[in-house]
């Protein structure tokens, strides 16, 4: 498949924590998702640990058979875990513990230094480097110049926005992702995505992935999780005929 489908299964421990239970069991959700179709599992480790354990975190490591996307706030703390652990990559994002969830992309351009020295300490390690940014063209070449391996773009406007603003942000995802693949980087989309907003996304040429959690957890709810694993790829698909 063109376009490498990874679950983030970081609400299944979030429907656990609610009650302080064993289950349901995020690593159990990572072996359904894989044996349904999955190319990776992506886990977030908050700062405050409000889903993802370290403990979680570790037996995906030990568990899981594809690839494990490892994403973090770059701090000290996050990237010793990572260099720990050692998933096979970190994606970067910004973190603010008042946050619902992710709210746009890293400001690279801004915290160059920062992000820096943990690209470099990801690096030694082994371990590749992406970097969660809003689709603007100078959060793109800022990333290039840290020598990472991959962008993921926010499509979080995209898939908030109706009519023409949703025409507009999906332009905004297109012409990332060129100026990106022309700068010999990987890319990577994510955020608010579900099997009906997807394939618009999954038809822009040059993305190579799809990080989608929120929704394929909703979905399992009623279709269970496999099925829902299914109905995303499906929708990929469609998106990928239209290239």
């Amino acid at each position: 498949m063109p376009i490498r489908l990874h679950i983030n299964i970081d609400h299944v421990a979030t429907v656990r924590n609610a009650r302080g239970s064993r289950y349901p069991d995020p690593v159990e959700a990572a072996f359904i998702c894989e044996r349904w179709g999955a190319d990776g599992i992506t886990a977030h480790l908050r700062e405050d640990r409000r889903h993802m354990t370290d403990r979680d975190i570790e037996r995906l490591r030990e568990s899981i058979h594809t690839v494990l996307n490892l994403e973090m706030a770059a701090t000290d703390e996050m990237i010793g875990i990572a260099e720990r652990i050692k998933p096979d990559v970190i994606t970067l994002v910004p973190e603010r513990r008042e946050e619902r969830t992710t709210e746009g992309g890293l400001d690279v351009v801004g915290q160059l230094a920062r992000i820096r020295s943990v690209v470099e300490r990801a690096r030694k390690a082994g371990i590749r480097v992406s970097l969660f940014i809003a689709p603007e063209a100078a959060q793109v070449r800022a990333s290039k110049e840290l020598a990472v391996d991959q962008i993921e773009l926010h499509t979080g406007e995209y898939c908030n926005a109706l009519g023409a603003e949703q025409v507009r942000e999906l332009e905004r995802l297109r012409n990332a992702a060129e100026l990106g693949a022309s700068l010999d980087l990987d890319i990577a989309a994510g955020h608010g995505l579900t099997r009906f907003n997807t394939p618009a996304v999954a038809e822009i040429e040059h993305i190579d992935e799809l990080n989608i959690g929120h929704s394929v957890i909703s979905d399992a709810i009623f279709a269970g999780l496999g099925q829902a694993v299914t109905d995303m790829r499906d929708a990929v698909l469609r998106g990928l005929a239209l290239r």
